[in-house]
């Protein structure tokens, strides 16, 4: 059973930086996939960030160039790190794992962290 934990969250101006982290644990298999989504109430949760075991990335295009997805050599934390932020930022940030390739849809990954809240003031 695998859990993952996320943290690093918290208020700041637009134009600041966060950096975000997720740790696992009670991982028993590679995951294909690792990501970050947000959600804000009302609203579907939204793929932000995506890297597989490789290493390889993908991005939603309201943050790339802003924000950088990346893991550790054992695979175990997730980091996402965001700069430039700007107040439609402002959501919770969840962690995810999948067996599954990097799709851009909530309900394709198998293990989710209870997200950390981040807000942006103008």
């Amino acid at each position: 059973q695998v859990q993952l934990v996320e943290s690093g969250g918290g208020s700041v101006q637009a134009g600041g930086s966060l950096r975000l982290s997720c740790a696992a644990s009670g991982y028993s298999y590679t995951a294909n996939c690792r990501a970050w989504f947000r959600q804000v109430p009302g609203k579907g949760r939204e793929g932000v960030a995506f890297i597989n075991p490789n290493g390889g990335t993908g991005y939603a295009a309201s943050v790339l160039g802003r924000f950088t997805i990346s893991q550790d050599n054992a695979k175990t934390t997730l980091y996402l790190q965001m700069n430039s932020l700007k107040p439609e930022d402002t959501a919770m940030y969840y962690c995810a794992a999948g067996t599954g390739g990097c799709v851009n849809r909530a309900d394709e990954y198998d293990y989710w962290g209870q997200g950390t809240q981040v807000t942006v003031s103008s």
